[in-house]
């Protein structure tokens, strides 16, 4: 059980965000949730504790971080959508706060559009990202930025490009590669795996790793 140690969770009532919540409180992790809404929250367990807020909000933010040993974000736009702006926004107070704080650890997830200098992109995969560059300019750039504010940081982060999310209780055998996405879709649930494993793996700190179902 790991019911000492809070983690503090970001974007948790997203598509992929729901089933983080669910695998956390199955592997015994107490968890801070971050909720714009606590309202429509129907979930009430002893294993989490909810902050009212944004992550827009430096103070909020920071009362979600304090105390706790680590921070995972599944952050999306939302519903209705937020600022295409809000990745590079909520990069910056979740640092900050994390300094603050005394916390180093954090894992967070974006999509296979990023670009980092160690890429080898495939033809589908580079498809891929030249139509999120077109279709959606403004947060395909604030999610490279994001992107260089963890590089600039000196925390430990863990920046997961992900194919489409596929929201399925099914846990699908995952594949990981550092320069190309291995796959057209991920199990929300593998996922889920994937981001908790990270707490305690050193093997893509400060890394971006796409993965994928195999």
């Amino acid at each position: 059980m790991h019911t000492q140690y809070p983690i503090a969770i970001i974007g948790g009532t997203g598509k992929s965000g729901q089933y983080l919540i669910k695998q956390l409180i199955a592997q015994g992790f107490s968890f801070k949730l971050l909720l714009r809404n606590p309202d429509k929250f129907a979930l009430h367990h002893k294993q989490v504790e909810v902050i009212k807020g944004n992550v827009t909000d430096e103070y909020a933010v920071h009362t979600l971080i304090e105390e706790c040993t680590a921070v995972i974000s599944t952050l999306g736009l939302g519903i209705p959508a937020s600022e295409p702006t809000i990745f590079s926004q909520s990069t910056r107070h979740i640092i900050k706060a994390m300094k603050a704080c005394g916390i180093s650890r954090y894992i967070v997830t974006t999509g296979l559009n990023v670009d980092t200098p160690f890429d080898r992109k495939g033809a589908q995969t580079t498809m891929a990202t030249e139509w999120m560059k077109n279709t959606y300019p403004v947060s395909t750039a604030n999610k490279q930025q994001e992107y260089e504010l963890l590089v600039n940081s000196n925390i430990n982060w863990t920046l997961v490009r992900l194919p489409l999310i596929e929201q399925t209780d099914e846990l699908r055998p995952i594949l990981v590669n550092e320069t190309d996405c291995p796959g057209t879709a991920i199990s929300a649930t593998s996922l889920a795996h994937f981001l908790i494993e990270q707490l305690s793996a050193e093997s893509w700190l400060r890394k971006s790793p796409f993965i994928a179902n195999g």
